[in-house]
């Protein structure tokens, strides 16, 4: 069952965190929370929260890493860590939008 999870974590984690910093950023955007130009303080919470979810990916990698948390057959291993590559690279990509553009839709 650990391994199940091993293999799950990563791309999980990717998803809640693609969630909720969209999920934000629409929060922010909506006409009920503020103008749509989104001001200082509301984009220094986005980018801080994206930093949060690509901070949550790197240790969730350097996790799988570590020796107390090491599968024991090597393959399934070798995929829980690329999973986790991956989740890691599809956070810093999916949540560039959010750092680079301030401008609601």
């Amino acid at each position: 069952m650990i391994s199940v999870l091993r293999l799950s974590l990563p791309l999980g984690l990717w998803l809640a965190s693609f969630s909720a910093v969209y999920g934000l950023h629409g929060l922010l955007c909506s006409s009920r929370w503020a103008e749509p130009p989104i001001a200082p303080p509301e984009r220094a919470l986005l980018i801080g929260a994206t930093l949060a979810a690509i901070a949550l990916q790197a240790l969730c990698l350097l996790i799988l890493r570590s020796p107390r948390w090491r599968e024991p057959d090597p393959r399934l291993r070798s995929i829980s860590l690329a999973l986790a590559a991956v989740a890691l690279l599809a956070a810093a990509w999916t949540m560039l939008p959010v750092v680079a553009f301030s401008s609601c839709l």
